[in-house]
């Protein structure tokens, strides 16, 4: 037999290295498409992206259009094809400036700053047939002009001020301190850096929204977040006039929040995604709307049981075009707005995402998989894909395969499993996802299986109740009852890959991040099956969790008092006899350090594995003072896997590895 050529997975330098496609922009005639392409820098300390311009044809390779030190990103495309993005490139006096609003012509030429505010710009959106952008960028409150903005900025920082003081909730989100600036959005002419305030006073309504331009650039609409009644916010849609600044609201719905504007090509109407608000009992659901404006709107589709992971409008404005969780995948479907006929476009098992349409029917996005990073493509009327040329991709250690299973109640439940070369059985994890609304259907750099495969373990991706693809009823098994539903699909799941021939089903560990991580953790303390579990970033005590997360008032709609005690596992810690190794980020504020302080303590004091007299335990915690939910840093993210894979050599296969040097 001959020997196998290595892949970057059986080398984490390797891995760490390879280059990162992000996000996707097409100019209005089609002629032109750019993408992001995040790299290593040259300490290998951090990913810096630059904008790269993509063949639509598919005949020549990628040519990288920007070079800045620190970056680029959120590429789009003026009416006149011209590229703005947004970039912080240091002058000489400012090393770290604020991101600003940069301009590279179409017709060649160095990039020039469009656009500096003194709280940087977070996103950028322009109108399709004027010359228009509007930005969103932080403001302070009391600032009476971009000129004050700055003082009162410059007076924080000479005076080393960092207090905030809040008056509604939420105080903070996933990893940042809200405010003391609020997001504002500002418009302003592309041959005019004057910028004009269009939300004066907006308070916290555009946290964490999303905003579109009318094509002639007359108006904007943008989600809208107002206070509720229990420390809430409700989401409804405003329309916002950039001439005057006049806004009103649009769409209201009592019973859910309105998400995701997006205004048809000729700005007569703008759909966009309702969530309808849970109750302990009912979980969410995402439909969509069309609302021709002055008539009142209509929900399109209405019997398509799928949840809209994005949206945008084919050119002639005939048919949405969406993107949905489906059975593992999501693929590309188009939406008659009148009639509501679904049809789906795509065929293949990928996920696609980064959707735009251009002239003719050509839709262009980025698509990946579980055998593939996210690469740009071309999708034809006929529905025949072409990749475009842009960044090599990796060949994997393994094979790809799918392994059903039927739970206690008669429901499928399918799963990706993820197979290392050769025919020897392999060593079994079991990878939960988080969300928990959710589906493990997309490529992730941040827990890649083919790591393991290329180490020789079989790694099993199941999605159980309350995973999105399948259909309202799946969600709902497991809404409210977190223990039952999914943690049965689990072990539904598990069952059916060890007797497949090539798991060696004596040796299994079990995962999961968030959600995936408190599933792990009731795992823990229901069964002895697993040699090992790793939990990261995960819900430990739910009445804990429930009130000190980001987001509170999302979570109590579940997570009753009731439901919190039926459902969380730290009240089964004494059940736990499986080593487990517990990471979590210090800047997680979606998931807070507490949850693993409280399981850490209880593990080392209440577990059946508790930690002997002189202090040792078979347990470990993998801390990280400066990440957050998520390990991103490159550095932080060898270290995740060296450690994840030194535990479960010694715990699964019985065999030490040393740990790296860097943890001193």
């Amino acid at each position: 037999m001959g020997m196998t050529q290595p892949t970057p997975f059986d080398d984490l330098d390797a891995y760490v290295a390879l280059p990162r496609v992000t996000g996707l922009a097409v100019s209005a005639d089609g002629t032109r498409v750019v993408t992001t392409v995040a790299e290593l820098n040259e300490k290998r300390t951090e990913y810096v992206s630059a904008i790269w311009e993509l063949d639509p044809a598919a005949g020549q390779p990628a040519r990288r259009l920007t070079r800045g030190a620190k970056g680029e990103s959120s590429p789009v495309f003026t009416a006149d094809g011209d590229v703005l993005f947004v970039a912080s490139r240091p002058t000489e006096g400012d090393d770290k400036p604020p991101a600003a609003l940069w301009r590279l012509p179409m017709a060649g030429g160095e990039a020039f700053e469009a656009l500096a505010l003194p709280g940087g710009i977070e996103a950028v959106r322009t109108a399709a047939e004027a010359d228009l952008a509007v930005v969103r960028a932080p403001a302070m409150p009391s600032a009476r002009s971009v000129d004050d903005d700055r003082r009162l900025r410059e007076l924080r920082k000479d005076t080393k001020v960092t207090a905030i003081l809040h008056t509604g909730y939420p105080i903070r989100h996933w990893d940042k301190d809200l405010g003391p600036g609020v997001p504002h959005l500002f418009g302003t002419g592309l041959d005019d850096d004057t910028p004009r305030d269009l939300t004066e006073a907006p308070g916290s309504a555009l946290w964490d929204t999303d905003f579109d331009v009318s094509p002639d650039g007359r108006f904007v609409v943008t989600g809208w977040q107002q206070p509720a009644a229990g420390a809430a916010k409700h989401a409804v849609l405003v329309r916002i006039d950039t001439d005057s600044g006049d806004r009103r609201v649009i769409a209201d719905d009592p019973d859910g929040d309105l998400w995701s504007p997006v205004i048809s090509p000729d700005g007569s109407s703008v759909v966009y995604v309702r969530e309808w608000y849970s109750t302990p009992e009912m979980a969410p659901r995402i439909t969509l709307h069309h609302l021709r404006f002055g008539d009142d709107p209509i929900e399109i589709a209405p019997d398509w049981d799928r949840w809209a992971t994005s949206m945008t409008w084919s050119r002639d404005g005939a048919a949405l075009i969406v993107t949905a969780d489906q059975d593992g995948r999501g693929p590309v479907f188009a939406i008659d707005p009148a009639d509501g006929t679904v049809m789906q476009l795509t065929h293949d098992d990928y996920t696609y995402s980064d959707v735009n349409t251009a002239p003719g029917g050509v839709i262009y996005a980025l698509r990946s998989s579980y055998s593939a990073p996210p690469h740009p493509v071309r999708i034809d009327p006929d529905g025949s894909v072409t990749e475009l040329p842009c960044v090599d991709l990796p060949p994997l250690p393994g094979t790809l395969t799918e392994v059903e299973a039927t739970a206690t109640d008669g429901t499928r439940v399918r799963s990706w499993l993820a197979l290392p070369e050769g025919d020897r059985p392999a060593p079994l994890l079991l990878w939960i996802h988080g969300g928990p609304l959710g589906s493990w259907n997309v490529w992730s750099w941040r827990w890649n299986p083919w790591l393991l495969a290329a180490r020789g373990y079989a790694v099993l991706l199941p999605d159980p109740g309350l995973s999105t693809g399948y259909g309202q009823d799946f969600i709902q098994r497991g809404w409210g009852a977190w223990g039952s539903a999914p943690y049965e699909d689990l072990m539904a799941a598990t069952d059916a890959a060890c007797e497949h021939p090539r798991v060696d089903a004596d040796r299994t560990a079990a995962m999961g991040g968030s959600f995936g991580g408190y599933m792990a953790n009731w795992v823990a303390g229901h069964t002895d099956r697993f040699d090992a579990i790793v939990t990261h970033a995960s819900l430990w005590a739910l009445e804990q969790f429930g009130t000190t997360t980001d987001a509170s008032y999302y979570w109590v709609r579940e997570m009753t008092p009731e439901m919190a005690a039926a459902n969380s596992p730290h009240l089964h810690v004494g059940q736990i006899a499986t080593p487990m190794l517990v990471i979590h980020g210090d800047k997680d504020y979606r998931v807070p350090i507490g949850e693993a302080l409280r399981l850490w303590y209880q593990l080392l004091t209440e577990s059946r594995l508790p930690a002997a007299d002189d202090g040792t335990s078979p347990h470990q915690f993998l801390y990280f003072p400066s990440e957050n939910h998520w390990v991103l840093t490159p550095a932080h993210a060898k270290i995740w896997y060296q450690v994840v894979l030194a535990f479960l050599s010694r715990h699964v296969l019985g065999e030490d590895v040393e740990l790296p040097e860097t943890l001193g």
